[in-house]
């Protein structure tokens, strides 16, 4: 885990949260008072974040303790005890939403990815995440995507060459992309076409991997059926655009090796956690 970035985003949690100013804990409750304190699922997933959840207890507490009892990628139903946390009752008291937030949202993340995941097991297709991510956050979703037993996609834009609409557009067109390329960086790229003629067009000078993006599945089938024809050296196919729980099925084609889904980091939901704390005195 990225230790020095997610430093930076506790310390902002914690400003935007006034955590080191928590009026009513100061109140209330005796800071010499120490307790346990329980975080409990309650609802079926997938944890993620456990790394990032004690990271926030201790950035508030270095003498807090935080246990996990699920590791990232374990499966909880309702009821089960995903962490516990010992310490001072005020710190886990300050600290409590922060780390809720993350492990909740990331969980979600890993939970989703999951429910694809286990849509297209077994059938040789590879379920991608994206950069559709909450910013500052995506080397935390897409660590999440992996305990949802899905595969990152690229991580930034430095890391792969992927042409898409508008590129191609800008271009000035399929064929002005192709010179500007070369046969050097079409080796390296993936491209993304949105009609069949494109696709006629690409193969005669294919890249190591095309993108089928809002393609029917129909259209799939089609596309997959012309890309077979390059033999072993065809390109890797992607499948793209909107692909939901409820339309993926249509799409596990033979032939298709990836499945990119937006909707795994930006719209999971997080999943539902709760603290309960218990004092155990001074």
């Amino acid at each position: 885990m990225k230790k020095g970035i997610l430093t930076e985003l506790i310390k902002i949690a914690f400003a935007e949260d006034s955590a080191d100013d928590d009026i009513t804990t100061k109140l209330v409750v005796d800071r010499n008072i120490k307790g346990s304190a329980k975080i409990i699922a309650k609802g079926k997933g997938v944890i993620s974040g456990q790394e990032c959840a004690k990271e926030v207890f201790l950035f508030m507490d270095g003498s807090v303790t935080y246990s996990a009892e699920r590791e990232d990628g374990e499966y909880v139903r309702r009821g089960d005890i995903a962490a516990v946390v010992e310490g001072r009752v005020s710190s886990i008291l300050s600290a409590e939403r922060i780390a809720l937030n993350f492990l909740g949202h990331l969980s979600g993340v890993a939970t989703l990815t999951a429910s694809f995941t286990e849509k297209a097991k077994g059938i040789g297709i590879t379920i991608l995440d994206t950069r559709k991510t909450t910013p500052g956050l995506r080397f935390l979703e897409k660590k999440a995507v992996l305990d949802g037993k899905g595969e990152n996609h690229r991580a930034n834009l430095g890391e792969l060459i992927l042409v898409k609409e508008n590129h191609i557009s800008m271009a000035g067109g399929m064929v002005n992309v192709l010179e500007l390329l070369g046969d050097k960086w079409l080796r390296k790229a993936e491209i993304e076409i949105s009609s069949m003629e494109d696709l006629v067009l690409l193969l005669k000078t294919p890249p190591v991997r095309i993108m089928l993006d809002n393609f029917t599945p129909g259209m799939v089938e089609r596309a997959v059926s012309e890309i077979k024809k390059c033999g072993e050296e065809r390109p890797e196919v992607e499948v793209s655009g909107g692909i939901t729980l409820q339309t993926i099925n249509d799409y596990l084609i033979a032939g298709v090796d990836y499945i990119s889904v937006g909707s795994i980091t930006s719209s999971a939901p997080a999943l539902d956690l709760s603290l309960i704390i218990r004092g155990m005195g001074v």
